[in-house]
């Protein structure tokens, strides 16, 4: 997290998205016909510039690994733990093995998730798999073929942000760890990567298990507007800019191409985070 502000609520045409319950997510979309000029001219706010790189297109959680983008080298998350070192680590589920890894930050957002289940009495789960390095991903496609895994470099667990979440009891697609995950994952910032109704946009099959951490609001936005995350990024490229209210506070998610944009201004005492789209330019995500 870093810095964000009422900025970019502003840029090449705004879109108001509003979410009157944290639980309930609803969206408005209300577009604005100002001119980034006029806008420009009529704020008073300070801000800095923040300098954009192009191997930035390659870094964050909002990246879309496919058959079309594979992962780049810069895309790994640098924190990638194994879970099984320290109990720490696996409070409230289980692991298939010893070499389960994740991003260390993806973890402790999986745990809140899992204990939030746990209150409800769904308790059940158990990690799968997580990160793969290309080397394992190259003997699991060569093992069980292109039915049931992805060349090295265009599988999204090759980021470190996927993991794959069973249920100890029964199949994921009819335990109650899987309907749960469902309809809860996307209030803490993971989506259902692969659902039954977007294998058209995925090219992949249904997967119930497979989870992937774009953080909030994105999955907030994602879940209301029944998007998969390739028409997510798409929609925010269209609209260029749009703000979302939701639980009390204010984002402004905004779209810079690169290399057209090599700097942005982002305003003072504010937070934002920045991530890659894999493709062609970086989304800015501001604030209060």
């Amino acid at each position: 997290m870093k810095k964000w502000g009422f900025l970019l609520v502003v840029c090449l045409g705004l879109t108001f998205v509003n979410m009157d319950s944290f639980f309930e997510p609803k969206v408005k979309i209300q577009n604005n016909d100002q001119h980034e000029s006029d806008i420009e001219d009529s704020r008073s706010i300070e801000h800095f510039q923040k300098q954009i790189t192009e191997e930035q297109i390659y870094q964050g959680n909002l990246l879309l690994v496919n058959s079309e983008y594979p992962v780049h080298p810069e895309s790994v998350k640098s924190d990638v733990i194994n879970l099984s070192e320290g109990n720490e680590w696996t409070r409230g589920y289980g692991l298939l093995n010893s070499e389960i890894y994740l991003s260390e930050d993806v973890e402790r957002e999986f745990s809140e998730m899992i204990a939030a289940a746990e209150k409800e009495g769904v308790r059940n789960f158990s990690i799968t798999s997580g990160f793969r390095g290309f080397e394992e991903q190259s003997v699991l496609y060569q093992e069980v073929g292109s039915d049931y895994a992805l060349p090295a470099g265009y599988s999204e667990h090759n980021l470190g942000l996927s993991l794959d979440v069973g249920s100890t009891q029964m199949k994921m697609a009819d335990a109650p760890e899987g309907k749960w995950i469902e309809e809860n994952a996307w209030k803490y910032g993971f989506i259902l990567r692969y659902p039954k109704d977007k294998t058209d946009v995925t090219g992949i099959q249904y997967e119930p298990w497979h989870i992937r951490y774009v953080g909030l609001p994105h999955s907030a936005i994602m879940k209301e507007k029944n998007f998969a995350l390739e028409e997510y990024l798409e929609f925010l490229k269209e609209e260029k800019q749009i703000s979302v209210s939701m639980n009390g506070k204010t984002y402004t998610i905004t779209f810079y191409p690169i290399p057209q944009t090599r700097a942005i201004n982002v305003p003072d005492d504010s937070n934002y985070e920045i991530s890659g789209n894999n493709m062609d330019g970086v989304f800015v995500t501001v604030f209060e």
